[in-house]
Parts: structure tokens; sequence; C-alpha cells
């Protein structure tokens, strides 16, 4: 491996560090609110930054990035979809957290509900992180640092030996941040690492197809029309990862269960400095969501039209990362890289979309909690107080902004698909 690679990672680790540890030395880490909410101090950029690092996960760079390589643009539902979930949690959830001053969604579950729902609702959660969340980014951050480092060939250690030491590497120094700079360090790099990544994800299309265009990117994107048009399809089919019909199902459903309920994505505006600058890091984000395809799915379009059909999807990203940049920068991706971190299917095969099954559960289970409702219902009537945490004046660009952000996403869709360039 050379030793450029190395250190330009080295490099760039340490100073996102040192940058995270000037502004937050003097922070006050004693409460939950310093600790966890960075004293209900942030901005909307800072929030729109630490926002889209933290939900941008090293599972959706290698795995979306695999599904353009073996499909087309459907999968880019997960990214340009959250747009609008995004300009409803700005709407209507924001507020209300904020108005009732909590800390977590548990905490606001309990107040709503009673300490019971709390509890079930908080193991859920905490199963959901460790065996649903950790294991995919663990596993797709170490393969693709692995192939980048090629730590195999470095250590002389078989391939599973060497995927377990990347995996150790990232989950090590990712705690570090979080463990020993509380929310706000995490925020602050996370916001510094997103111009990093902004800079190196939209770097590894553009120079991807001035490889596949022989020096011109325009001659690059003229390849792909000519000779694999489907793959701009963002529609999809049934087959596809993610058909368009789901985006008013399962999709929109999943989008506002996990930008307005997750706890490692809701601590960031929760820790807004009042409702105006959450909404509005809020809204930032949705727009910078509509960028996502060009970084998360078009690498492996571009891969397949460089390296054809014969690649492992996983390693799609990293081959073209590899074969693209320059050494020093790859050391300096990879630091990027480092610091991101239902029983219908299983018993009956409906030969629906689990999107759209989803969506079906939902309305169930709905219907379920208004029965229990009716049947034993709260004592006393749940009013939402007024904690005086922050100032509740809204953002007065919020309903342009957020209806901006909508219209985009169509216009996202329209481009690529039958009626655009996918023609």
């Amino acid at each position: 491996m050379n030793i450029v690679t190395v250190g330009s990672f080295i490099f760039f680790t340490v100073l996102v560090a040192y940058i995270s540890y000037r502004f937050t030395r003097d922070e006050n880490l004693e409460t939950s609110e310093g600790y966890f909410l960075g004293g209900r101090s942030l901005t909307g950029w800072v929030i729109a930054g630490s926002l889209l690092l933290t939900n941008l996960s090293t599972e959706q760079l290698v795995g979306l990035n695999a599904d353009g390589y073996s499909f087309n643009m459907s999968a880019m539902g997960w990214e340009v979809g959250s747009s609008i979930a995004l300009v409803l949690v700005a709407l209507f959830l924001l507020p209300r957290y904020l108005k009732g001053g909590i800390t977590t969604i548990p905490d606001f579950l309990e107040s709503r509900f009673d300490s019971g729902t709390k509890q079930i609702v908080t193991i859920l959660f905490l199963f959901g992180y460790v065996l649903n969340l950790l294991p995919p980014i663990l596993y797709s951050g170490a393969t693709a640092l692995s192939s980048i480092f090629n730590v195999q060939g470095m250590f002389g250690v078989s391939s599973t030996t060497a995927l377990w030491i990347t995996v150790w590497g990232i989950g090590i120094i990712g705690s570090i941040y979080a463990i020993f700079g509380g929310l706000k360090a995490v925020a602050l790099s996370d916001t510094v690492n997103g111009i990093g990544l902004l800079i190196g994800g939209l770097m590894i299309p553009f120079l991807g197809l001035m490889a596949l265009g022989d020096g011109s990117p325009v001659d690059g994107f003229n390849k792909i029309m000519e000779n694999t048009p489907e793959k701009l399809n963002s529609i999809g089919g049934e087959k596809d990862p993610v058909p368009f019909s789901t985006m008013f199902t399962g999709m929109l459903l999943v989008n506002l269960f996990y930008w307005g309920t997750a706890q490692h994505i809701m601590q960031r505006a929760l820790a807004a400095k009042n409702l105006k600058e959450g909404q509005k890091g809020l809204i930032i984000a949705a727009f910078f969501k509509l960028l996502g395809p060009a970084f998360l799915i078009i690498p492996g379009i571009i891969a397949f039209n460089i390296f054809g059909p014969g690649l492992p999807p996983m390693e799609a990203y990293p081959k073209l990362v590899n074969h693209v940049l320059p050494t020093p920068l790859v050391g300096f991706f990879a630091a990027v890289f480092i610091s991101i971190y239902a029983v219908t299917q299983l018993v009956w095969d409906t030969g629906l979309h689990y999107l759209h099954i989803l969506a079906i559960l939902f309305v169930l289970c709905s219907g379920l909690m208004f029965i229990i409702g009716k049947i034993a219902p709260k004592q006393d009537l749940y009013v939402l107080e007024d904690q005086k945490a922050v100032d509740l004046t809204p953002w007065k660009l919020l309903y342009p902004m957020g209806i901006a952000a909508v219209l985009a996403m169509l216009v996202v869709y329209a481009l690529f698909s039958p009626i655009g360039i996918a023609s």
C-alpha cells in the first residue's frame, strides 16, 4: 500500500479531531443537555451537515452503488424520498419535540403515553441499532476500507481477519468522538467531514465519467446513455429495489420513522438553539438529499460501464474509487469514509413489494391502537406543555422552502425516468 495514502488518511483524521476538540473543549459535558444535546446551541447549517453525515453510512455508499451496478436508479427513492419526510418533520414533529423540551424520543413517548411504552420502545430501538443498523454499516465499511488499504496484503492475513481488523478500527475511531466529545463534537466533526464528503463524493462520479469518456465527462455520460440507458431509469419495476409506487406507501412511512423518531438522527435537530434553526437545518438537509444519487448510485452505473458485469456488486464502488482517485486523495476519502458511521414475507408470499406490505401493516397497527384507545382510554387528556427550552418562533421561509424541496424532488424523478434521460 502506498505510504502517501496512509499519510493523507492519518492527516485528515487528526485534523478533523483537532478542529472538533478546539471548538468543544470548553463545553459543559456534565449535564445531559450539554453532553447529548450540545447545550442546545446548534445552528441550521451545523444541524444539516450533521444530519447528512449521520444518515450517510458506508452501507449506503457501498450498498446503493451496488444496486446501481446491478439494477438502475430506482434505489434513489431512499435518498430523494427523504426530502418529503424532512419537510414533514420540520412542519409537524420538531415544533412539538422542542415545545416539550425533550432530550430523547422515548422521553416524549413517556410523557405522551406512559413509562411502559417508553421501556418497550427503548428496548426495540436498542435491539434495532445493535442487530439491524450497526452490523451492515460496519461490514460494508470494513469491506470498502479493507479493499482501499489492501489490509489483507499489508498484514499478510486472510480476508476474514482483514475484515475484523477494519471493523474494530472503524468502531474504535468512531467511538472516541462520541464518548469523549459529546454530541457537539460529533456534530462539528460531521460537518467538517460532510464538506469533505461532498467534495470527495462528487469527485468520484466526475472522475469516473472522465475515465469512461477518455478525459471528457460529457463523453462519459453520453456512453452511459448510449450503452445502458435503462440504468438511468428511477421509476423501476416491481423486481427493482425500490419501485416508484412504494414512494406513496411504505417508503414514506419508513422515512418518517427514520427522520422523525430515530434518536441518533433527531438528536441533531433537538439540539437546535431555537425552532427556527432546527427547521432551517431540516430543510437544508432536504435539498442536499437530492444530490444523493450523484454519489450514491451513479458511481455504481459508471463502474458497470467501466468494468463490465462480472464484479461482485459490493466491490463496485471501492474498485471505482481506487481506479479513478489520485493516490493522495484515496487516503483523504478513506478518512471521510471511516468517519461516517414482518411475518407476511416469511409465511405467506403475497407477491407485493415489502414496502407495500409495510404500509398495510401500518394501517392495521393504527387501527389496533385506535381500538385499544377506545377500550382502555388514557385517564388524563394529554396536553403538550411548553417547557420554555428554546425559542419556538418558526422559520419564516419554512413553507416556501419546504414546497420548493418537494417540487425539486419531483423534478429529479422526472429527469431520471422514461420521460427524461432514461428514454
